[in-house]
């Protein structure tokens, strides 16, 4: 049975707990789209958590969706990222950046390129907020068939930047709602070639990219998310058959590779959770959902019935740069402050204190 604070290896990483930072958008990219001194300072303040898993960063102009999400595809952001590695690194923490294609989760009025692409011309039918105030997401351009490698090139290309900026690795996002994930879901690929109309072929997109950034640089370096189920952002699966068998052929796809991990966003109980663990074979990351804050309490009990190897935590993070440390010594905790996550300066974002600056 393992604990909270038992260490454990993930990957190429030893890490000093069995809990993480979960990536949390935060949109506070700087001028193109490149981390900043601040970003460098968030991230290093929680360099505790052992391993981070940075925010939602597109590998390409396209890719993005939001307002200031970074990038990590062009000089200025390699350059950006490797100040937020090294301020990881030198309070002894790891650091992966969760690659995150948008796809049709997008805006023409938050991106630099007026492209946004899908599996199929299917809006999400969802508002996006822009600087203006919500607009209508756009009905997106489907990808040809031989455009797909360009997709998968992309992904391999922001791999290697990471690298370049002296990030510990990657972790590839295919679940709620992106790029990825929209071609897993049937209400969201329509497509009848090689990358729609099974299952199969829904996974095979999220297989290749995942295959080919290993190949690029180590899969003991690349970790991937998947939120089966979600039924978020119009990545709708309530066929269980279906949905078993779609990431039953992604799994089975990419069990081989000995990535360092794989992270599911679901009922970590679940059978279906269960079962793509045993597939992978390798650590298993869960997040429970968005409904309520992950408290030590969870992390526990999942853990002590061996539901996974490593919990995700994201907005506990948030608040407490020094979460480790108080939940190890049963300190209070911050709370944190829902107005000032998503975009702002420093004001919740690295000004939260940590216990020693509480307690002087």
């Amino acid at each position: 049975m393992s604990t909270p604070f038992d260490t454990v290896r993930i990957g190429a990483w030893d890490l000093p707990q069995r809990f993480v930072m979960a990536p949390l958008t935060r949109n506070r990219a700087g001028h193109g789209m490149a981390p900043t001194a601040l970003n460098a300072e968030y991230y290093g303040q929680r360099a505790g958590a052992g391993l981070i898993v940075a925010e939602g960063t597109q590998p390409s102009w396209r890719g993005q969706g939001y307002l200031n999400t970074p990038g990590i595809h062009t000089p200025d952001q390699i350059e950006g990222w490797r100040q937020v590695a090294r301020a990881v690194h030198s309070r002894g923490g790891r650091i992966v950046v969760q690659l995150m294609h948008t796809g049709r989760i997008a805006h023409p009025d938050n991106k630099s390129v007026d492209d946004t692409v899908a599996p199929s011309a299917v809006p999400v039918g969802q508002d996006t907020v822009t600087a203006s105030g919500l607009k209508p997401s756009p009905v997106p351009r489907a990808l040809r068939t031989e455009e797909i490698p360009e997709i998968i090139e992309e992904f391999v290309h922001a791999a290697r930047c990471a690298v370049a900026a002296e990030l510990d690795g990657v972790e590839i996002h295919s679940a709620n709602g992106y790029l990825l994930h929209q071609f897993l879901a049937p209400s969201s690929n329509h497509r009848q070639d090689a990358y729609g109309g099974s299952p199969e072929a829904r996974a095979r997109l999220s297989v290749e990219v995942t295959r080919a950034v290993a190949d690029a640089i180590g899969p003991e370096r690349v970790g991937i998310r998947i939120s089966p189920a979600h039924n978020v952002q119009g990545a709708i699966e309530t066929d269980p058959r279906d949905t078993r068998a779609t990431y039953e052929a992604l799994i089975d796809g990419i069990a081989d590779l000995d990535l360092a991990y794989l992270s599911i966003l679901a009922d970590p109980a679940s059978e279906l959770t269960q079962d793509l663990r045993r597939r992978f074979g390798g650590p298993l990351m869960v997040n429970s959902g968005f409904a309520s804050h992950t408290t030590l309490a969870e992390v526990t009990d999942i853990l002590a019935r061996d539901l996974a190897d490593v919990v995700a935590v994201g907005r506990a993070f948030i608040a407490n740069p020094d979460l480790a440390l108080r939940w190890r010594t049963g300190a209070a905790l911050n709370k944190p402050n829902s107005k000032t996550f998503y975009g702002g300066d420093a004001r919740g974002y690295t000004d939260y204190p940590t216990l020693a600056q509480s307690t002087t």
